[in-house]
């Protein structure tokens, strides 16, 4: 837990705290082992806006009291086009938004998908307990909104709304 400059008292994010410790398999390419306080590979991390949120389908009926909860549990990442966000077969270590940029999505070394603002990934292994199940590399600058595994499971408790297309969103990618 860690106080925000705001005095609350909050998990910390996947970026605070060094979530490959408690999995046992450091992610190399992973944000979670990357060097992003220095700034070498993101321009800054910073919570969310949660005014952003409202052109995200993810979000969209919430409350504006609930996009800025959901907006406390996430922060926003600015990459470089190139950064290797997932790895397949790797174990889960984040949810990702994508705010602005969009990202390369492949499974066993073969395109699936380009993904763009409002798109969402890394899901189904934090829900599954598994693995992850493609490769995502950024293919433009790109800003995401990043949450850590309890903040999602948080946020799938809290808001079943957003669950459900969260759900929805795993069946149809499953099916392909």
């Amino acid at each position: 837990m860690i106080r925000t400059r705001e005095g609350r008292i909050r998990p910390l994010t996947a970026f605070e705290a060094v979530p490959f410790v408690h999995s046992g398999t450091p992610p190399p390419t992973s944000l979670a082992g990357s060097d992003w306080r220095r700034g070498s590979i993101v321009r800054g991390s910073t919570n969310v806006d949660a005014k952003s949120l409202e052109r995200v389908p993810l979000f969209a009926g919430l409350s504006p009291k609930e996009r800025e909860k959901v907006a406390r549990w996430a922060d926003t990442v600015d990459l470089p086009a190139g950064r290797h966000l997932l790895d397949e077969g790797r174990l889960p270590h984040e949810f990702f938004v994508i705010l602005d940029g969009e990202v390369e999505v492949m499974h066993d070394g073969a395109h699936l998908a380009t993904l763009g603002p409002g798109d969402f990934f890394g899901e189904i292994a934090l829900i599954e307990h598994g693995r992850r199940t493609a490769s995502v590399v950024t293919a433009s600058p790109t800003t995401l909104a990043v949450m850590s595994p309890i903040s999602f499971n948080a946020m799938r408790r809290e808001m079943p709304r957003v669950a459900g297309r969260i759900d929805d969103a795993i069946r149809e990618r499953m099916a392909r």
